[in-house]
């Protein structure tokens, strides 16, 4: 493994380059990093036997590599044994924009898609600390609460890992793009603001727990903003 540090940012290949709306192209790893950081869905395009399909999932990031998983009896993870190459894209709906023109209407939003060759993490340690990442990512400590990873668990549920090769993101902010000739319409331009807010925790119902929540589940504060906890989280920060 290099000590050398990678470069700021991605190089622009004839995959990745954002040629609709160029301006709005990021390619340094500092904002690809977020907007992954700040999602748990993604979706992962694919090509099995000629046919192209698309998985959603969850997924976590460790510096340059993704990880996903999913049971051992899938198909697409299985396919992924010796390594295929893979299209991830991970999306933020941040905000509805309505202008003075069926044209100009448009959302805010943030997106990366990222390629890579995507395989299955066979070494049973590598894996099951793969397992307790994602838990640890999402709940810093949890993991040393809870019982360990049976045998029989492990088996059933593969890793599957990927290295970013190439990736760019596209971010779209700010209100409507009207023609100055427009501003006169009568309807109303501006932007509806989109978030997904956190509720209250619900204990379980069968087996309340014996501890407060708050050590383990307490920067999932009740109306914060989801995205912004979990880049927060990834930061090991507090969520503003």
């Amino acid at each position: 493994m290099s000590d050398t540090a990678p470069p700021p940012g991605f190089i622009p290949t004839q995959r990745t380059r954002v040629r609709r709306h160029p301006e709005r192209a990021h390619y340094d790893r500092d904002t690809v990093f977020a907007i992954l950081d700040a999602a748990l869905l993604c979706h992962i395009g694919y090509v099995i036997d000629g046919r192209p399909y698309v998985t959603p999932t969850l997924f976590w990031r460790e510096g340059e590599r993704l990880y996903w998983h999913g049971s051992s009896a899938s198909r697409m993870l299985r396919s992924q044994a010796a390594g295929i190459p893979v299209c991830v894209t991970v999306s933020h709906i941040d905000g509805l924009i309505l202008a003075r023109s069926a044209f100009r209407h448009s959302m805010n939003y943030r997106a990366v898609m990222a390629f890579g060759t995507a395989s299955i993490v066979t070494d049973p340690r590598h894996k099951e600390a793969g397992f307790n990442a994602f838990i640890e990512r999402l709940y810093p400590g949890r993991t040393g609460l809870m019982r360990d990873i049976l045998p029989q668990e492990l088996k059933a549920t593969t890793l599957i890992s990927m290295e970013i090769e190439e990736a760019s993101a596209k971010i779209r902010a700010g209100g409507p793009l009207d023609l100055e000739a427009d501003y006169g319409a009568e309807c109303w331009a501006g932007m509806i603001p989109i978030a997904q807010r956190l509720g209250a925790p619900i204990p379980d119902p069968i087996a309340p727990p014996r501890t407060a929540p708050g050590p383990e589940i307490g920067h999932f504060a009740e109306g914060a903003a989801l995205d912004q906890v979990l880049l927060a989280v990834a930061r090991r920060v507090s969520p503003s």
